[in-house]
């Protein structure tokens, strides 16, 4: 117990170092800060669905909308193919679209595709009565600005350390609610980053509830700090973010 409790205060320390570490690095590199203040929603579908005993299919559709809901901020839409190392642990090979619209006190020129493909390892455990999943990801991807002729490669390396507690009792049962927050910093690399090595930082806290074995929905607050290419402005994004989780098993079942 010791030793879980030693490796997530020491995973949470990481973050919290990165997140700051790069932060303050891109500060001391510009001489002043721009901060652009947004309210967004994001409305968001997650699913895994069982069709083998090891192998699953990713489905995730996200519509993220500036002023809450009223006009739109992009469209995301990320499936994968999910393969169980262990009853705790998980990778997927994955491919996502996403359509960004201009918004904020510093838009885009216009509205842009990027195309993404990810590779990611998730790990699953418990400390107590929490619930812990580790999520590692890396991202290649494709960027067309709207004022662009072509696509420019980036990086990206993303890690989120997520706790869920059960509200009802000592596990989490049908019917029953939860708390949920979780942490994830976003790192850019390779040759064509510019001034943001620190892409982002995404901090969470939700109320849950299990509607069955399969379904759970998540109302929450996620606070988003972006870092824009030039270095020099900073997104400071309050968003509504809600969340239906949805795992269903098409496996034949013995």
């Amino acid at each position: 117990m010791k030793q879980k409790l030693t490796l997530i205060l020491s995973s949470w320390a990481a973050l919290l170092l990165l997140s700051g570490l790069f932060s303050n690095t891109a500060h001391a590199q510009s001489d002043q800060r721009t901060k652009d203040y947004n309210n967004n929603g994001w409305y968001m579908y997650i699913g895994d669905h069982k069709v083998s005993d090891k192998w699953s299919i990713h489905t995730e559709v996200q519509f993220r909308r500036y002023n809450i809901i009223k006009d739109p901020q992009q469209l995301l839409i990320r499936p994968g193919i999910n393969y169980d190392l262990s009853p705790t642990a998980m990778i997927t090979l994955g491919y996502a679209f996403i359509e960004t619209h201009p918004y904020g006190d510093y838009p885009a020129a216009g509205i842009f595709p990027e195309h993404r493909p990810y590779q990611q390892l998730q790990l699953k455990g418990n400390l107590g009565r929490v619930g812990l999943t580790h999520r590692y990801r890396l991202e290649q991807r494709w960027i067309k600005p709207a004022n662009a002729t072509d696509y420019t490669y980036l990086n990206r390396a993303r890690y989120m350390l997520k706790a869920t507690l059960p509200l009802a009792g000592p596990t989490l049962e049908e019917r029953e609610p939860f708390l949920a927050v979780y942490d994830e910093v976003m790192i850019g690399f390779g040759e064509n980053v510019r001034k943001n090595i620190f892409d982002q930082n995404r901090l969470y806290a939700a109320l849950g509830y299990k509607i069955s074995n399969t379904a759970t929905l998540e109302l929450g607050y996620l606070n988003q700090i972006v870092q824009k290419a030039s270095g020099d402005v900073f997104e400071h994004n309050h968003t509504l973010q809600v969340t239906l989780f949805h795992n269903m098993n098409f496996a034949r079942q013995e």
